[in-house]
């Protein structure tokens, strides 16, 4: 499907973009894909990473710019939605902010989107929509739905618009890990609350879940991929086994356990070998069996959360992962 097409990335050079292009350039050979993101030193120290690959290329601008994106999307064929504001504490203190990117920036994609004939729309998602108690994750829950709906929305436009849902990506910018490894050395590494817990996906994982959201989708679908869960004092202790561990108190907004499928979801959830796919509830689609295809549907009531996870993650397999992916301590 990707393969010999146009792809844009908004939010391209952020840590999935780092990895999406490389991986699909390489799978796919795609004609072209644009990385669609509003820093200039961004793009400029990313273009020096694919230096002399015609097959890539950059345009300034952001998803809260209507017009821009209208631009940006002539002669696109599918398009992954990485650009948010997903810092919680940053959320929680520019509530505007967050609300145009998050919120507007979905609206003008999708109105592009289906005005320039684009084929299909892959949105980021994140386990802070699933029963939202931060600005972040009700922008994001907003966002799921517009993408939902985008595919009523659409009338009679052929294109699609799903949404993959995941938690804590592995060495992602803003995630736990690169800062323990950052601080490692200090002898002290702060735990916002002992009893935390936190899904772990790849970056690799993720793209593999946007792939497979193209392959699959029919319109409307949101994916969660099934991943193991940790301890954060386990994961700090893997990091940094003599640093002492400083309990200092959950920040505003931040979630003690992450969810990404609520009971009220579950009506509409089915499951799969690798991942679970929460159907809409609008249109009869959750019934659909074009959209259901091989899956069972979840026991009422299923919680796909972080500290009720029957798939946890081993000190073996993380200290494997960061033998893999740190040749220096701090860096990825």
């Amino acid at each position: 499907m990707l393969s010999n097409s146009t792809i844009l990335v908004t939010g391209g050079t952020g840590s999935f973009g780092h990895k999406f292009i490389p991986m699909t350039l390489e799978k796919y050979n795609p004609k072209k894909i644009i990385v669609f993101s509003r820093d200039e030193m961004k793009q400029w120290e990313m273009a020096k990473l694919f230096e002399g690959d015609d097959r890539l290329r950059f345009f300034i601008g952001d998803v809260r710019d209507r017009d821009r994106l209208y631009r940006a999307l002539d002669g696109v064929d599918y398009v992954v939605h990485a650009a948010a504001t997903k810092i919680v504490p940053t959320a929680e203190y520019n509530p505007f902010e967050c609300v145009k990117t998050n919120i507007h920036g979905a609206m003008n994609l999708i109105d592009a989107a289906i005005d320039k004939g684009v084929k299909g729309v892959v949105a980021l998602s994140t386990d802070k929509a699933s029963s939202p108690i931060n600005l972040y994750g009700a922008t994001k829950l907003a966002s799921d739905k517009l993408f939902v709906s985008g595919n009523s929305y659409s009338g009679g436009h052929e294109t699609k618009f799903s949404v993959v849902r995941y938690g804590n990506v592995m060495g992602s910018r803003g995630s736990v890990i690169p800062f323990f490894m950052s601080i490692r050395d200090k002898g002290v590494l702060p735990i916002t609350d002992e009893r935390m817990t936190r899904f772990m996906i790849s970056l690799e994982q993720g793209v593999e879940l946007v792939w497979h959201a193209f392959e699959d989708m029919v319109g409307g679908e949101i994916y969660v991929k099934k991943i193991p869960s940790m301890k954060v004092t386990d994961l700090a202790r893997v990091v940094a086994p003599d640093a002492k561990q400083d309990i200092v108190g959950i920040r505003p907004g931040e979630k003690l356990h992450e969810q990404m499928i609520g009971a009220e979801d579950s009506h509409f959830t089915y499951e799969y070998p690798e991942h679970f796919k929460i159907l809409p509830n609008i249109n009869n689609w959750g019934s659909c069996e074009d959209r259901i295809k091989d899956g069972k549907r979840v026991a009422d009531g299923f919680v796909y959360a972080s500290d009720n996870n029957s798939e946890w993650m081993t000190d073996a397999e993380l200290q494997d992962w960061i033998d893999q992916n740190y040749s220096d301590i701090g860096k990825i």
